[in-house]
C-alpha cells in the first residue's frame, strides 16, 4: 500500500512541477490561451497565499502560512505511513496521498521558487537568474493556471446585499496541487466513514478477544 501512495504522489507532483515550470518558463502574469472558448483558459497567476487565489496577511501571514504548511505535511506524512501497514481500505490511502501530494507543491512553490525565478511581471521568467531570484526562502509565490470562467453576469436587482452586482462562475484560479487536496478531501468524505467504521470493529474485536477467560476454554 506504501508503494501505491508514493507512486501517487510522485506522479502529482511531478505534473504539477512541470507545468508550473512550463508556464513561469513561458508565460508572463496576466498572458493566457484560451484552450476551449471562454470556458476553459491558460491564465497565468501567482498568489502569496492559500488554495484558489486565497491572501493571508501579508509577509508574516505568508510566513506563518508557509511554516503551518510544512507541519502540517509533517503530520500527514506521519499519518499516511501509520496507516498504510494497517489493513486499510486503499480509497481513504488515496485520499491522504492526493491531500499529501498537493499541499507538498504548494509548498515547493513558497519554499523555492522565490529563490529559482526572477519576476514574471510583464516578462518571461528566468530560471536561476544570475541577480538573484524575487524573494527569500518561504517568501515565493504559488504558480496558478487554471481558469473557468463558465458564465457570468448581474445578481437580480430584487436580491438583498447583492443587487445588480457583477458575478463570475467559476472565478479562482487554481493549480494541479489545489485540484490534488479538493479531490483528496472529497473522497476522504466518501471513504472515511467506511474507514473509521472499520477501525472501530477491529478495536472492538481485539477488546472482546482481550475479555475471553481461558478458563472458559
Amino acid at each position: 500500500m506504501l508503494k501505491k501512495s508514493l507512486f501517487i504522489i510522485l506522479m502529482v507532483l511531478l505534473l504539477d512541477q512541470i507545468l508550473k515550470f512550463w508556464i513561469k518558463t513561458n508565460m508572463f502574469i496576466g498572458q493566457e490561451y484560451h484552450v476551449f472558448g471562454n470556458w476553459f483558459i491558460i491564465h497565468f497567476t501567482e498568489n502569496n497565499g492559500m488554495a484558489f487565489g486565497m491572501e493571508f496577511g501579508g509577509n508574516w501571514g505568508k510566513l506563518i502560512l508557509s511554516v503551518f504548511r510544512i507541519i502540517a505535511v509533517i503530520a500527514i506524512g506521519w499519518y499516511l505511513i501509520k496507516i498504510t501497514k494497517k489493513n486499510v481500505s486503499f480509497g481513504f490511502v488515496l485520499s491522504l496521498s492526493l491531500i499529501f501530494a498537493g499541499a507538498v507543491g504548494n509548498i515547493i512553490d513558497s519554499a523555492f521558487y522565490g529563490l529559482l525565478f526572477n519576476d514574471s511581471y510583464f516578462q518571461v521568467a528566468e530560471f536561476l537568474p544570475k541577480e538573484g531570484g524575487y524573494g527569500s526562502f518561504l517568501h515565493g509565490r504559488v504558480v496558478d493556471m487554471f481558469y473557468f470562467p463558465i458564465f457570468d453576469g448581474h445578481f437580480p436587482l430584487w436580491l438583498p446585499f447583492l443587487s445588480g452586482k457583477y458575478f463570475e462562475f467559476f472565478a479562482p484560479v487554481f493549480n494541479i496541487a489545489d485540484s490534488s487536496i479538493t479531490v483528496g478531501v472529497f473522497f476522504m468524505i466518501i471513504f472515511q466513514k467506511k474507514f473509521f467504521l472499520k477501525q472501530a470493529e477491529e478495536k472492538k474485536d481485539n477488546k472482546d478477544n482481550n475479555n475471553i477467560n481461558p478458563e472458559t476454554l
